[in-house]
């Protein structure tokens, strides 16, 4: 049987080692820095998981708004959230005022059937549970019954927060590039044929 050492005893005949900020691992990496390097790629892998949820959110944003989501879409925002659409024409505080807005001037009863293009996202991450960004939006709406396009050229600034381990919308708003309407009858050959409902 070999020599055995009781716990805080060295072993026999070993040299004590001298204080050194830094130790070192079995290849020679100081532990000291192996550990920054560990702690800064974590960061690292942290921050683009959080870009990147960011960007669902925002995609799973408008894509509620196109398909009507409406139970979805309050998801998306944190519980104190602001609007700010049309250049500050319509802001609304509070999810519930946020959803009303919405339900109302974009639901099915309004006969408003329209599709939120959006990209070329600038995120900028502030804190591990804060970050801003600005995202392009190209829009295009139609109301049948009302004989009305509507085509909308914008740029949104948002502001998030991480609620737990979710980022919600805490502030969302676009100042628009150009805003254009014209009258469906001056194009009366066209014809809706999906979505059904909206068809005249």
């Amino acid at each position: 049987m070999g020599p055995t050492t009781s716990p805080g005893s060295a072993w026999p005949g070993a040299v004590p080692a001298r204080c050194s900020s830094h130790s070192s691992s079995s290849d020679g990496e100081p532990r000291g820095e192996a550990m920054a390097d560990s702690e800064m790629l974590a960061a690292r892998v942290q921050a683009l998981e959080d870009l990147e949820a960011i960007k669902r959110l925002k995609h799973r944003y408008w894509r509620c708004l196109d398909q009507k989501c409406w139970d979805e879409l309050a998801e998306c925002f944190a519980a104190d959230a602001t609007v700010d659409y049309g250049s500050g024409q319509y802001r609304f505080q509070g999810v519930d005022a946020i959803m009303h807005f919405l339900r109302t001037s974009l639901g099915e009863q309004s006969g408003t059937v329209g599709i939120h293009h959006g990209g070329h996202p600038e995120i900028e991450l502030l804190s591990p549970t804060a970050a801003r960004g600005s995202w392009v939006l190209w829009n295009f709406l139609f109301n049948a019954g009302q004989k009305r396009n509507i085509r909308i050229g914008a740029y949104y600034a948002d502001e998030y927060v991480k609620v737990g381990a979710e980022w919600r919308i805490r502030h969302t708003g676009y100042s628009a590039l150009f805003h254009e309407e014209w009258s469906r009858e001056d194009t009366p050959s066209v014809r809706v044929l999906v979505p059904s409902h909206a068809g005249f």
